[in-house]
């Protein structure tokens, strides 16, 4: 007689990956080149894998169907994880590293300020920073290289104080160095998961606590400046009378403190990043240039750019676009898993780090042939026609999708098709260009580059 058996189905199952014995040489070649690393283990272990860590296991996950549960299905069980969490003790809780009622508050506050109708109407704003920037440019035509990201970024903070503060950021003259800082930190803690003590007199933290002290007093003569001159619907209005509200005013004065200055560094770091590689990629594709010149030639003519013209703007956005899919300037998303859950077929523990990588992601081969390929058509809208909704997420996705996507995308639109259509932008010769994945995937050690003519 034949025994009934007793043997469950397989539960789900632990993500492979390398063995622990791996974490100490993992760690350090993490720190030199995160990106290559996670390549290398998605290549190797597919979709899913854990990375051994020093003291931690990361769990990453390089498919749409994962980033759709943790980001948007399942996203109430996955906060903020490793490098934002140890970033909070950089940037404090504003809306970038803040959770539950907090992040909700935050949200509500500011969401009012990047509706589309009054983003459309930021337009002359960034007209007019652009054409300043082009009116610089010319200066060097034949002369010694430009560094283009420096000026990228010096475009945004411009734009950002115009369009959302109405200040003027560069009567603020350290304020980049400032952050290039603040961002050095917060990766620093992210790869030391945070067991360096700050008040230890190292020079990175000094560093670090005087680049804070800067960013607080512009904080607060930002808000001193609007309390004293009121009536403008702009974020430093709403947030002085949203942290009004709280009991505790010592609490109000910090919460204000670190809503700003994430909004700086977020506001201006993300597209800058993106305007200097897509600087960079045209140079490096002349036929694509072409395009884009011709284009804002066509549309823009010589005249100011106008809201009707930007909606034409097609393969310029275009380009931008598969810009964002090679270069996102969001390059990793990390998530910690509240409870346990199970993500394709794979057992997540509770309290566990999860990471999704849209860099990988936007360049998973069984989504994007010929994924190191720059080419703008992917964009085209047949080619868009059944594509996986979360094969391509470069301001992440669910409910902490990018409050600033429109503004940022409406600013690197006009800004590089006033540039194409005015000038030509060459990299040095011999110049490496490579990223630089630090809160934003940026370029690293800069971008000179010689100005000619169109």
């Amino acid at each position: 007689m034949r025994s009934l058996s007793t043997t469950r189905p397989a539960g789900p199952r632990v993500p492979p990956g390398p063995p622990r014995s791996a974490a100490i040489a993992l760690l350090p070649r993490m720190i030199r080149n995160r990106l290559e690393v996670m390549a290398q283990i998605a290549a190797d272990y597919g979709d899913t894998a854990r990375i051994p860590l020093g003291p931690k296991t990361l769990y990453l996950f390089n498919h749409p169907d994962h980033a759709r549960h943790i980001l948007a299905d399942n996203a109430a069980n996955y906060h903020k994880g490793i490098g934002l969490i140890q970033a909070r003790r950089v940037m404090g809780d504003g809306l970038l590293t803040s959770e539950g009622d907090l992040w909700r508050k935050q949200r509500k506050v500011i969401q009012p300020v990047f509706q589309p109708k009054r983003i459309a109407r930021q337009a002359d704003s960034i007209v007019t920073e652009a054409e300043a920037l082009i009116d610089r440019l010319r200066t060097h035509i034949g002369g010694k290289p430009v560094d283009m990201r420096e000026e990228m970024t010096a475009l945004t903070l411009g734009v950002l104080g115009r369009t959302l503060l109405d200040a003027d950021l560069g009567a603020f003259d350290s304020v980049g160095d400032a952050f290039e800082t603040v961002q050095n930190q917060a990766m620093f803690e992210m790869m030391s998961l945070g067991m360096v003590p700050l008040w230890l007199p190292l020079p990175r933290a000094l560093r670090f606590r005087k680049a804070q002290r800067y960013l607080q007093r512009i904080t607060d003569t930002l808000a001193a400046q609007r309390e004293r001159h009121p009536g403008t619907d702009d974020v430093i209005s709403r947030l002085i009378t949203s942290v009004r509200q709280e009991p505790d005013p010592r609490f109000g004065r910090r919460r204000m403190r670190d809503e700003l200055v994430t909004l700086l560094l977020a506001g201006h770091e993300t597209t800058a990043s993106t305007l200097s590689w897509a600087l960079h990629l045209l140079d490096r594709h002349p036929e694509v240039r072409e395009q884009v010149h011709a284009e804002a030639v066509e549309v823009l003519g010589h005249g100011p750019v106008t809201a009707e013209s930007l909606h034409r703007l097609r393969y310029t956005t275009m380009v931008l676009e598969e810009v964002m899919r090679l270069y996102p300037p969001v390059w990793v998303l990390p998530r910690v898993a509240q409870a346990a859950d199970q993500v394709g077929g794979y057992r997540i523990p509770a309290r566990a780090d999860v990471l999704i990588c849209p860099f990988l992601l936007h360049r998973h081969p069984s989504f994007w042939p010929d994924p190191q390929r720059f080419d703008p058509e992917r964009f085209a809208p047949e080619a868009r026609a059944g594509r996986h909704r979360y094969a391509y997420i470069p301001f992440g996705a669910g409910p902490r999708f990018c409050v600033g996507n429109s503004l940022g995308m409406l600013e690197a639109t006009i800004v590089l098709a006033m540039l194409a259509r005015d000038l030509r932008l060459r990299t040095i010769p011999g110049y490496e260009v490579a990223g630089e994945p630090m809160l934003t995937l940026r370029v690293r050690g800069g971008l000179p580059m010689n100005v000619e003519p169109a």
